[in-house]
């Protein structure tokens, strides 16, 4: 028997098992191949350069297929790491379940499904990205009792031929929310937010951004695809498939995407903005009273007192610093504040008041609509799709977990809180500390707060080193 809850359901995989994908067995991945024709499986991975890999599976036989969910494969790490010596350079890939979806480019019936790296030993290999952010979450809802809850908002430019906008041309740096014509590659989007749902992303919503542009030869128009919150491993893997469907979708158009934080002097930048919220029992602790919660504002006063260190992890390029200017909805200094778009930590509308809006636009409706829970987050502005997003998430979550344990968190929320554009007053931006203005700044920043990152093992003394030496270069 059908459940309801699944019938508008676009994974693939979950539809048809009926079952949320973090409950997926080996059994289940196998029923589904059997029962749906699939003739080939993927392993994908991320390596050091952040994109999604490949290995692929010719399934043969029931045996074959059992074999390589049960034991995984191995690869080359020195290929894939900088940090692993051809010596002694073998990885194993292992198989997540709750991962697989079913790849939409492919004419050949096929599955996909993330894997994680484990050493000669069986055990997780330390260093790799993935690893540090799933020892950073456990430590987290070990120590606080929180689960680290995130979503991205995911900005990119498609760059075309100039003659797309010679029909309802757009006006410059005019493009937010736009809808078509007047936008160029709505269908893009929406054809890529399709293939995302599909594959497991759980997007919010999507639209057209501020950015679009021409020069003598090509058209640049910006958009926008934001998720809603999920756990913080599954919040970044929905970005990095995100990411390469996109990447698919505009080499099959003969367009390309790109996620460059800046691409020209004057025109609006792409950042990641990432939303965070923290849950307790399936309860979302940001709110009390209708108010924000002073769980919240210890976590944003950690968030501020590592905020330098973190474009070590969420920008790394010089091209990041140029985004990071003012009057670009892009911060500069550290600071927080609410509905404000100028400071580094925004806290965003999040229907604390308000529960009977939807029956006041809609006076027929007699069922009064009540918010079952709170939707507020916190959102962080400055990184941006330089960054490696395991280890920036992972970092949030330590910065986190260093403001709800800071004696004095509560005081330094206070202190920098500001209610104003802070680009409108010179006084107040000068109180205030400002972020790296490099890449080798934000690496001598890391380097004197790396012991808070250090702490419990999160990050190793050879990462940060390494983290450091690639950045002082830049």
């Amino acid at each position: 028997m059908k459940n309801n809850q699944y019938e508008l359901n676009p994974h693939t995989i979950e539809k048809f098992l009926q079952k949320p994908c973090k409950d997926f067995t080996k059994q289940d991945i196998i029923e589904f191949i059997i029962g749906n024709e699939i003739e080939m499986l993927n392993f994908r991975y991320v390596a050091e350069d952040g994109k999604l890999k490949t290995l692929n599976f010719v399934i043969n036989s029931l045996e074959h297929l059992d074999q390589i969910l049960s034991t995984g494969e191995r690869v080359d790490g020195s290929s894939l790491f900088s940090f692993i010596g051809a010596g002694s350079s073998d990885l194993y890939v292992i198989p997540r379940y709750s991962s697989a979806f079913v790849n939409p480019f492919e004419t050949i019936p096929t599955v996909d499904i993330m894997c994680s790296y484990y050493d000669f030993e069986g055990k997780p290999l330390e260093s790799s990205p993935e690893y540090i952010l799933k020892k950073a979450h456990k430590e987290f809802k070990k120590n606080t009792g929180f689960t680290f809850k995130a979503l991205g908002e995911l900005e990119y430019y498609i760059i075309a031929d100039k003659s797309y906008n010679e029909i309802y041309p757009a006006i410059d740096q005019k493009g937010y929310h736009e809808s078509s014509p007047f936008t160029k590659f709505e269908f893009i989007r929406l054809e890529a937010m399709k293939y995302i749902a599909a594959c497991g992303g759980k997007i919010k919503y999507g639209h057209s951004e501020v950015g679009n542009f021409m020069d003598d030869k090509f058209y640049y128009e910006q958009q926008e695809i934001e998720f809603l919150p999920c756990e913080a491993e599954s919040a970044v893997e929905q970005l990095l498939i995100a990411k390469w469907v996109l990447e698919k979708l505009c080499c099959e158009y003969s367009v390309e995407v790109n996620f460059s934080p800046k691409l020209t002097v004057g025109k609006a930048g792409s950042g990641l903005h990432i939303h965070m919220m923290l849950e307790k029992d399936g309860k979302n602790m940001m709110v009390e009273n209708n108010k924000l919660s002073n769980i919240a504002r210890k976590m944003i006063a950690g968030i501020l007192d590592l905020a330098d260190a973190l474009p070590a992890f969420g920008n790394r390029t010089q091209d990041s610093y140029l985004r990071l200017v003012p009057h670009q909805e892009a911060p500069t200094n550290i600071c927080w504040g609410d509905r404000n778009r100028s400071v580094l930590v925004r806290v965003p509308l999040g229907w604390t008041f308000g529960a009977g809006m939807t029956n006041d636009a809609n006076p027929q409706e007699k069922v009064i609509m009540e918010l079952k829970d709170s939707k507020q987050t916190v959102e962080i502005r400055s990184g941006d799709c330089t960054a490696d997003l395991y280890l920036y998430m992972a970092s949030l979550i330590v910065a986190a977990q260093h403001g709800l344990e800071m004696e004095n968190a509560l005081e330094l929320a206070e202190k920098l809180y500001v209610n104003i554009d802070i680009f409108k007053d010179e006084k107040k931006l000068a109180e205030l500390n400002a972020l790296p203005v490099s890449c080798k700044n934000s690496a001598e920043i890391l380097n004197k707060k790396r012991a808070f990152f250090e702490k419990n093992g999160i990050f190793s003394k050879g990462l940060i080193d390494n983290t450091i030496e690639i950045l002082s270069k830049k």
